[in-house]
């Protein structure tokens, strides 16, 4: 990190590995929440050992080597210089999750990690086919083909890149990372996936692989758009994030799981996400980022206090979640101002970021505002409307207490009210690093 500081950009191991002010700030988040995801998983797995969900320590086993293996794909994603072994390493992701997700061996929990293997093998199927495609643009401009899928080399030759394939090839590779991140229409695999996987995948699912699939399709957008000079990928994507982020808001009413809830959210937010690299002004670059890290911190947070009320009532159901102020009140306040981070309140890092989008949109977009703000109040009414009974409500007697530890879960909620009060000087000069090499601008 201090060398990209220095540099502005790091290769190492003969040009295999390539870090910029973009990706650095995905490494830290990454192996920051990958960090306190572990903390808090050693006494839940241990719990799960106990009340014979996890049946055997080999099962145990499998869930530590698959969380290892599924953290290396996503680390190696984010720093790999080659964009055919950036499609290896998301396939990688996409097997190690498989097996978590199907980890609990129930009915439900081989189900949705089947829909999982299906909707994102076809999904990576996709992107495959568009990583080809680039490829062929590719070498017909670099000489070097071994380097043909190199960033750093396919950056400096962009804008001689055939236009109608790279065309083709950003479609592909939409619907194949977009399938990954989450965009409607082929979203249908996370509620299922989050709600059936122990908590701990659902936490670095919806804070950091949503986030590596998207850096993806903005890497490959910033190609796009140097070879094409129009916005056409820009219009994908906010076609796409728009659309995402309104039908997420609408399915928030109708969840009656507690881990379904906030998968939608998570949905809604990669929406946002998508929106604003879109739009593609160095404002909405700006905000993307912001959002991007905001949303992971607080949403793994999220996810380990929904485990700590799940445990408390024995049950994921909405409706037989309630009085947590009453039988733990950590848990209760921890979930209330989680909940309205994501809602965007002030003065969390999530209101500062989608106040900026809302400029950004205004400065371009006035129209997309209408939308935005109709969709910010229906995602505060899904969300409070559960919150409400299940903080408030008439707890049920003879509920014990929850002994794990909540300590990732005040630290990550600290960071997203800092990064709303004032962000850190280094972390806004990542920013403007990142959105220069992105947009061609920075926010002054």
């Amino acid at each position: 990190a201090w060398d990209v500081w220095q540099q502005g950009t790091y290769l190492s191991a003969n040009k295999l590995f390539y870090l910029d002010a973009f990706n650095i700030c995905f490494v830290v988040l990454t192996t920051f929440i990958a960090m306190d995801t572990a903390i808090f998983s050693q006494p839940y797995m241990l719990r799960q050992l106990v009340r014979r969900r996890v049946q055997t320590t080999q099962q145990l086993r499998l869930y530590h080597v698959m969380y290892q293996g599924f953290l290396f794909a996503m680390l190696l994603a984010l720093t790999t210089n080659n964009l055919g072994l950036l499609w290896v390493a998301m396939e990688a992701a996409t097997l190690a999750t498989v097996l978590l997700v199907s980890l609990y061996r129930s009915p439900e929990a081989i189900e949705a990690a089947w829909k999982y293997f299906i909707l994102c093998g076809v999904g990576i199927a996709q992107a495959l086919f568009g990583t080809v495609m680039l490829y062929f643009a590719a070498e017909k401009v670099i000489e070097n083909h071994p380097e043909a899928l190199l960033w750093s080399v396919l950056h400096a030759q962009a804008s001689q890149l055939e236009p109608t394939v790279m065309s083709i090839a950003f479609v592909f590779l939409l619907v194949g990372y977009g399938t990954k991140a989450g965009l409607v229409p082929l979203h249908n695999w996370l509620p299922d996936a989050y709600s059936e996987s122990p908590m701990p995948l659902a936490i670095l699912s919806s804070g950091l692989l949503l986030n590596v699939a998207l850096y993806a399709l903005v890497r490959i957008k910033t190609l796009v758009d140097a070879s094409l000079h129009n916005p056409l990928a820009g219009h994908l994507m906010m076609g796409f994030g728009l659309l995402t982020f309104l039908v997420a808001v609408l399915f928030l009413h109708r969840q009656r799981d507690i881990k379904r809830l906030y998968s939608y959210s998570s949905i809604e937010h990669v929406g946002l996400m998508t929106l604003a690299f879109g739009i593609g002004t160095p404002l909405s670059t700006f905000a993307g980022l912001l959002h991007t890290v905001a949303h992971a911190l607080t949403k793994s947070a999220v996810f380990m206090v929904v485990a700590h009320a799940a445990i408390l009532s024995n049950s994921k159901n909405i409706d037989k979640i309630r009085g947590l102020l009453r039988t733990q009140p950590t848990v209760g306040w921890s979930l209330i101002l989680g909940t309205t981070a994501l809602a965007g309140f002030p003065p969390f890092g999530l209101f500062t970021s989608e106040f900026l989008l809302l400029m950004a949109t205004m400065q371009t977009y006035p129209w997309l505002t209408i939308p935005l703000l109709l969709g910010f109040g229906i995602a505060f009414a899904g969300l409070f409307r559960h919150l409400q009974p299940m903080v408030y409500g008439e707890a049920p007697t003879n509920l014990g207490t929850v002994k794990l530890t909540l300590v990732p879960v005040i630290l990550q909620l600290l960071l997203v009210l800092w990064l709303g009060l004032a962000m850190p000087p280094a972390l806004a000069h990542w920013f403007n690093q990142a959105t220069q090499m992105i947009s061609g601008g920075i926010v002054s």
